[in-house]
């Protein structure tokens, strides 16, 4: 059985960089907020980014892109290595960069950088094309379509071509099989037409003047643009007269004027630019396609909330590999906007892209997600439960621990002693399992929700970060107050013993394995 077709993606490769940290104070000398503990990641963007998706459903993919000497260049192509082959143009300029500021995964403010624009198409760009089988356009209206059009126009007339457009690059070329715009590109693409489409259902009597409104926007020229609403699955007729009629009679409610507004842009746009079908993408609410007189809603499995950054290039990636594949248009907007559904709901770019981006440093990664989840708990209203060390050689002791100090809160986060710190307290030899080791047995419980690591001897500042409402400790704590409990109590934290399970430890397991063998011998022969 052969597998997924393979895709041509043609388009503006940018580089992504993400700053996340946490916000718990204002900066002295302005009212702006401090971001602390920030967590640097950097990846594939634009085009790159809707390559390495549609290499991610496991089809091959050619990346035609233009880069240059510059340092973001040179790391998006150690990004793109053994994901996608790449056929290059010449960059005039440095690449572009976006790099986002968030505060507990929540966008501060972006920063752009970079007005590199392709130069001249190469031929062996154009042999790709003519190669090509399927294709994806990804404008990011920094030229790279541009400087090819002629041989996608060519493309289009022989092969499927999904446009993803821009509003500052150059229309989709004819006969393009799909364009994916979202709903506020569809409003400025549709805008700077010279084509009137009618209003879906409209009727065109014989007193129909076709240039009265041409430039009006049904809704009065101020589409709602609202959020994600309510969706069901599967996929919705909204008929010439029926969509008309009900979209109008709820046009002043926020969902129907973005479903009357999507769906008389598209119309516009299908006529105006000559293309099979134009998919705009509303957010959480799905896509509205138009490819004939009956408009069709296809709205989201469920609704997802999340990080939607990249969930349009998601979304026209999976719509140009099941059309690659060979299936219809509206088989292919269905299950793109159940891929972009199932990419936001599972924490976005960096839940797909994991070994596509450099995370620094790689060793703060635990602890930052840790602190990241203590304060959305937080932030809720709920309360968060932290709980201490080793953890070298998981045993029964431990996860009775862990799980009654789950029940307490709404969040369990786990402080571990660093390899460092283990070896301080309990001396050569140990641990016995390697930090990453632990860390990873430890997130596999379901009662832990985060782990986070100390070097020191005490996990003090790690709690002065964490701010836990309760600290769960072992019973054999008991009888001696902890070095700790003043720290926890001086936020209003609350220090809670549990007792141990009898028997359960560590070092006595370690000592069994190291004698066992010979302590049952010599059992034996007693």
């Amino acid at each position: 059985m052969s597998g997924p077709a393979a895709l041509l993606v043609v388009g503006d490769a940018l580089l992504d960089h993400d700053v996340c940290g946490r916000v718990e104070r204002l900066a002295p000398d302005a009212p702006v907020p401090v971001v602390s503990g920030p967590r640097r990641t950097t990846r594939p963007g634009g085009a790159a980014l809707a390559a390495c998706l549609a290499a991610a459903d496991g089809r091959p993919v050619t990346l035609v892109t233009a880069l240059g000497d510059d340092e973001g260049s040179t790391a998006l192509r150690a990004l793109l290595a053994d994901r996608v082959h790449l056929v290059e143009l010449p960059l005039t300029g440095a690449l572009s960069t976006k790099t986002r500021i968030l505060a507990d995964d929540r966008p501060l403010l972006r920063l752009d950088d970079g007005e590199g624009r392709a130069g001249t198409a190469t031929e062996e760009a154009r042999r790709a094309l003519a190669a090509a089988t399927a294709v994806l356009v990804s404008d990011y209206g920094r030229g790279t379509a541009d400087v090819l059009r002629e041989d996608l126009a060519a493309a289009a007339r022989r092969v499927p071509v999904v446009w993803d457009p821009h509003p500052r690059g150059a229309p989709p070329v004819p006969h393009v099989r799909l364009v994916t715009p979202s709903s506020a590109e569809a409003r400025t693409l549709a805008e700077r037409t010279d084509e009137k489409a009618p209003d879906p259902g409209e009727d065109e009597g014989p007193n129909h003047d076709p240039h009265d409104g041409e430039h009006r926007h049904p809704d009065g020229g101020t589409p709602h643009r609202g959020g994600a609403g309510e969706a069901g699955a599967g996929m919705c007729d909204v008929g010439v007269a029926g969509a008309s009629a009900s979209l109008a009679r709820s046009a002043a409610s926020g969902s129907g004027g973005e479903l009357h507004a999507a769906a008389w842009d598209a119309a516009r746009l299908v006529r105006a630019w000559r293309v099979g079908a134009v998919a705009v993408t509303l957010g959480g609410r799905g896509a509205l396609l138009s490819h004939g007189e009956t408009p069709l809603l296809v709205p989201s499995p469920v609704s997802a909330e999340g990080d939607a950054c990249g969930a349009g290039d998601r979304f026209a990636a999976a719509a140009a590999g099941l059309l690659a594949d060979g299936e219809l248009a509206e088989t292919a907007v269905r299950g793109a906007v159940h891929a972009a559904t199932r990419y936001v709901a599972e924490g976005g770019v960096r839940s797909v892209l994991v070994d596509a981006a450099t995370e620094e440093p790689r060793e703060d990664e635990p602890t930052d997600d840790a602190l990241q989840a203590a304060a959305r708990v937080r932030a809720a209203g709920g309360t968060v439960v932290a709980a201490g060390g080793c953890f070298d050689l998981l045993h029964a002791g431990h996860v009775a621990l862990l799980q009654a100090a789950r029940r307490t809160g709404d969040c369990l986060v786990v402080c571990v002693n660093s390899d460092a710190s283990v070896r301080r307290r309990k001396g050569d030899g140990r641990p016995l399992v390697p930090e990453a080791d632990r860390i990873r047995v430890l997130r596999a419980l379901e009662c832990v929700d985060a782990v986070a690591v100390f070097d020191e001897d005490t996990p003090e500042r790690l709690l002065a970060e964490l701010r836990p409402h309760i600290w769960a400790k072992g019973g054999d704590y008991a009888r001696t107050r902890l070095p700790e409990a003043s720290l926890v109590e001086s936020w209003g934290g609350q220090v809670v013993l549990f007792p141990y399970l009898d028997g359960r430890s560590t070092t006595g397991i370690a000592q069994r394995a190291a004698v066992g063998p010979r302590a049952d011998a010599g059992r034996r022969s007693r």
